[in-house]
């Protein structure tokens, strides 16, 4: 696909031909990568955080959080709890910082879920994604050799002058894809993403974005549609909302479309920001072309300290509820649940 093709795409009118999109993004999706649906139990595990995003609701600056760190125990039980209940994988997400004692909290937890969740199910144990944030090549390998590999940095604009509008100056557009680029060094399955619909974005930015993911080889991305929360600098913009949130939903699953027709046989996950705007919104995405989801299991007395945007769904609602609900809404739209099953990217083992 050429330039001109995704702009055309993410720019297209008309019921017919956005349901055309839509059926050639499914097909695309069912011939590359099958029927299945993978989850990847999403552990919250802290909201401490060194950085000062203006968009993000946990952001150093907000003063209005009541900060929390998971032990080790509480993040190894729930991942267990993840493996009994046919989750093939984890994610462990948490705000960034890059103090040792934190980078060794990581790495032992990881290494004690590896060992914990090998079962004759999961013979090489739980798959583990971490989303940790920029780290040196040196931290990535000790998390790689302890047991993690696939990787998040969402990098959520390559714009540079969108970049630097959304971020204080010491965090660079630069400094993110060298983060990247050392990933993939360290021996990581790698995934980015954007926001869609950011005050100001053009679909040629998009368009832009799209490119870098071919352009870096990334083997899954994980993307959703800017909503403000009401705590950061960007509620304040006076064009925070200069699209409705039902045209940043219909943007963002253009996205996953373009994404999937774009680059074939990656994962693409359907954000939980879907559901923030439309109840149905992830079920929508993964018939847009997504692959992966995931469940929330955070413990429900800290999730609330956990919302990088407004209205975050699922706050109140038990693991065990989320994952009922979840697999009858992956049925509901004709799709398979790849349970025990790591459902590592296509892409990456086709490379490899």
């Amino acid at each position: 696909m050429t330039r001109a093709d995704l702009v055309d795409l993410l720019s297209a009118a008309g019921p017919a031909t956005i349901e055309h999109i839509r059926q050639e993004a499914e097909v695309t999706l069912l011939r590359c990568c099958g029927n299945k649906v993978y989850y990847r139990g999403l552990i919250e595990f802290s909201n401490i955080c060194a950085n000062d995003c203006f968009y993000c609701g946990i952001r150093t600056g907000n003063a209005g959080v009541k900060r929390y760190h998971l032990s080790k125990g509480e993040i190894v039980e729930t991942a267990l709890w993840c493996a009994e209940q046919g989750y093939g994988s984890v994610v462990l997400q948490s705000g960034e910082r890059r103090d040792e004692p934190f980078i060794s909290f990581v790495e032992e937890t990881v290494r004690e879920i590896k060992t914990r969740s090998v079962t004759e199910k999961l013979p090489r144990g739980l798959g583990i994604t971490l989303s940790v944030g920029e780290q040196t090549i040196e931290t990535y390998r000790r998390f790689f050799a302890a047991g993690a590999h696939r990787y998040l940095l969402r990098i959520e604009t390559t714009d540079p002058q969108l970049f630097a509008a959304i971020h204080p100056d010491h965090q660079t557009l630069d400094a993110r894809i060298a983060a990247l680029d050392a990933l993939k060094k360290a021996g990581f399955q790698v995934g980015t993403g954007v926001m869609i619909g950011l005050p100001g974005q053009t679909v040629d930015q998009l368009t832009r974005d799209l490119l870098f993911f071919r352009k870096i080889d990334v083997a899954m991305i994980g993307m959703g549609p800017f909503i403000v929360h009401k705590d950061t600098p960007m509620a304040l913009w006076p064009d925070a909302a200069d699209r409705t949130s039902q045209q940043r939903l219909d943007l963002a699953l253009r996205m996953i479309a373009a994404a999937r027709l774009l680059l074939k046989d990656v994962n693409i996950a359907a954000a939980t920001a879907l559901q923030a705007i439309d109840p149905q919104g992830r079920e929508e995405g993964l018939r847009w072309g997504a692959n992966v989801i995931m469940p929330l299991v955070t413990p429900v007395a800290v999730r609330k300290q956990y919302q990088l945007y407004d209205g975050k769904p699922c706050l109140d609602e038990s693991a065990q509820k989320c994952t009922e609900c979840l697999a009858a809404r992956v049925r509901s739209i004709g799709r398979e649940i790849g349970y025990n099953e790591w459902g590592d990217s296509r892409h990456f083992g086709r490379k490899r």
